[in-house]
């Protein structure tokens, strides 16, 4: 158990649960074993960067990863997204914190030895409060410019991957493979339908119709009897129908003896 305070003038202290990571071989390829530090119980207010500086005093800290849970982390080729696919932890979550080297989990396990350690100090403070509002509303507005440019590159990295795909699949076609297939596209004079919804919905509607074609009405005897019974019901809802009207014209009727 590692004490940390907010600040120096905080009375009560809280408490952060450390151990070293341990997994199986290639189970977690994020973090690996030795020189991960796993860490429980970490505040809403400790972001990275909080617990990079809180850590850094054991051994240079390459990476820290916060999560709400625990679980196998994988590598991430590229940074995430910062408009698209963020998401906000709240509450107590956990954390994987991994050194450059292993002795530096041993030094950063020592540290429940020592007194409270501070995690917002002057030179770097942690927002909270208005302040944190502040920050969190200001990063909330999306710069126009910053969307289209990582917008554009999405785009440009999509197309590359369609042109590879296609490229690859334009020398695999009519080539067999090991076992004398050869793979079938569907190009030529018909391509095939365009997977849309209009176009899911127009199949659809054209089944359905050719069904409704095929279907022999009054096959069965139930399909008789539902179908008197249906026919009964329109006719005696249009007999009050009519009752009704003839009942408004007689009241709107008026004496007219010339």
């Amino acid at each position: 158990a590692l004490a940390v305070k907010f600040a120096e003038r905080q009375r009560s202290h809280h408490c952060l649960l450390v151990k070293e990571h341990q997994v199986r071989e290639g189970a977690d390829t994020a973090h690996p074993p030795r020189r991960t530090l796993f860490v429980l119980n970490v505040p809403p207010y400790c972001g990275p960067d909080s617990l990079s500086r809180l850590f850094s005093r054991c051994g240079h800290v390459q990476s820290v990863d916060i999560c709400d849970k625990p679980g196998p982390g994988e590598k991430k080729d590229k940074l995430a997204s910062k408009f698209f696919d963020h998401k906000t932890l709240k509450g107590f979550q956990v954390a994987y914190v991994v050194f450059r080297k292993p002795a530096a989990v041993q030094a950063a396990k020592a540290l429940s030895q020592e007194g409270p350690l501070l995690i917002s100090t002057e030179s770097h403070p942690v927002k909270t409060g208005i302040s944190k509002w502040i920050a969190s509303y200001e990063a909330s507005i999306v710069d126009p410019k910053e969307l289209k440019a990582e917008v554009d590159a999405y785009m440009q990295d999509y197309d590359k991957k369609v042109a590879e795909e296609e490229a690859k699949a334009a020398m695999e076609e009519g080539v067999p493979d090991e076992e004398g297939w050869v793979k079938v596209t569907r190009k030529g004079r018909k391509p095939g339908l365009p997977r849309t919804e209009a176009a899911n919905l127009r199949v659809l509607e054209k089944e359905k119709q050719k069904r409704a074609r095929k279907e022999l009405l009054n096959f069965y005897a139930w399909q008789h009897r539902e179908t008197k019974r249906e026919h009964i019901a329109q006719l005696r809802k249009k007999f009050e129908e009519d009752k009704q009207r003839i009942a408004l014209m007689r009241a709107q009727r008026k004496f007219r003896p010339y």
